[in-house]
C-alpha cells in the first residue's frame, strides 16, 4: 500500500510540476504579446498581478494553515524578513524578468532565467567551502557556452541578443538564485502561501507610487483583458501554487528538472503564438542552458 500511495503521489507531483512550469512558459509568452502589441508597462502588469494574486495567496493561506497569517502579522520581526523577501526575491524576480520578455523574448529570458541554477550551485559551493563536483564544472561550461551562443550567435564580433535583453536576463537569474534561497526559513516556518502571499501584497504596494496603476490603465480589448487574467490566475497564482505543491511531493532536485518544461514551453508558444524566428544557434544555446540545469540539479 504504501509503494503504491508513493507512485501516485509521485506522479501527481510531476504532473503539478509540469503543470505549473507549462502555466509560466505561457505566461512570459502572453505577457510579452501584452508588451509589444498592446504597449502595456511592464510595470503596470507586474504591479496589477502583484496585488490581485496575493489575495488568492493569502485566502489559501487561510485554509491550508489557519491563523499562520494573523500570527505573523504579530511580529514586526518577521514581517521585516518577508518585507526584504518581498524586494529582493518577488519584487526584482517579476520585474527582472518582465523587462527581460520586454527587451528581448520570453524565450530567452525564460532560458537566461534558468542560470539561476548555477549561480546557487556557485553560492553552495562558497557557503560549503569546496570546489564544483565534475557534473557541476560541466555545467557550468555549457551555462557560458550557451549564453555565449544566445548573445552572439556564435560570432564574437556581434551583440546578436540586445544588450538590454542580456542584461535583464542576467538580472532574471540573480533574481532567481535570491528567490531559491532567501525565503526558506520563512518557508519553512509560516508556509509557502502565507510568505508568497504577504511578500506579493508587499511588493505591489511598493511598487503602486511608482506605477500608479490607476493613471496609466493601457487601452485593452476583450483578447487583452483576457491575457490580463490569465496572467494574474494561471500564470501567477496557478503557476506558484502548482510549482511549490508539485515540488514538496517529488522533491527540490527532481522538480528543479522537471521545471526545465517552462522555457520549452516559452520557446514553443513564442514561435507559434507570436511568430519569432530563432536562430539555429540559439536553439543550440537553449539546449546548452537546459542540460546545464540537469547537470547542477
Amino acid at each position: 500500500m504504501a509503494t503504491r500511495f508513493d507512485g501516485r503521489r509521485m506522479l501527481m507531483g510531476t504532473l503539478m510540476v509540469l503543470a505549473g512550469g507549462t502555466c509560466w512558459g505561457l505566461n512570459g509568452t502572453l505577457s510579452g504579446l501584452l508588451m509589444s502589441r498592446y504597449g502595456v508597462s511592464p510595470l503596470w502588469l507586474v504591479c496589477v498581478r502583484q496585488l490581485t494574486a496575493c489575495w488568492l495567496f493569502l485566502a489559501l493561506a487561510h485554509l491550508r494553515t489557519p491563523g499562520k497569517v494573523g500570527e505573523v502579522l504579530h511580529s514586526g520581526r518577521e514581517l521585516l524578513a518577508i518585507l526584504s523577501v518581498a524586494v529582493c526575491s518577488i519584487l526584482f524576480s517579476q520585474v527582472a524578468y518582465m523587462q527581460a520578455i520586454n527587451a528581448s523574448n520570453s524565450a530567452t529570458a525564460t532560458v537566461l532565467q534558468n542560470l539561476g541554477v548555477l549561480l546557487t550551485m556557485v553560492y553552495v559551493c562558497l557557503v560549503n567551502r569546496r570546489l564544483p563536483r565534475r557534473r557541476e564544472a560541466l555545467g557550468a561550461a555549457l551555462a557560458f557556452g550557451g549564453t555565449f551562443l544566445l548573445a552572439t550567435g556564435g560570432n564574437p564580433g556581434s551583440l546578436h541578443l540586445p544588450l538590454g535583453g542580456l542584461l535583464w536576463g542576467l538580472a532574471c537569474a540573480l533574481a532567481a538564485t535570491f528567490l531559491a534561497i532567501q525565503p526558506l526559513r520563512l518557508i519553512g516556518r509560516w508556509g509557502n502561501f502565507t510568505v508568497n502571499g504577504l511578500a506579493f501584497l508587499m511588493s505591489g504596494i511598493l511598487l503602486c507610487p511608482v506605477v500608479r496603476p490607476w493613471e496609466g490603465m493601457p487601452d485593452l480589448d476583450l483578447v487583452g483583458w483576457s491575457i490580463v487574467a490569465f496572467s494574474m490566475l494561471f500564470g501567477t497564482f496557478g503557476a506558484f501554487s502548482l510549482y511549490l505543491g508539485g515540488v514538496n511531493r517529488v522533491g527540490s532536485v527532481r522538480g528543479v528538472m522537471l521545471g526545465t518544461s517552462e522555457p520549452v514551453v516559452a520557446t514553443l508558444s513564442t514561435v507559434l503564438i507570436v511568430g519569432t524566428q530563432f536562430l539555429p544557434t540559439d536553439f543550440v544555446g537553449f539546449a546548452m542552458i537546459i542540460l546545464m540545469v540537469f547537470l547542477t540539479a
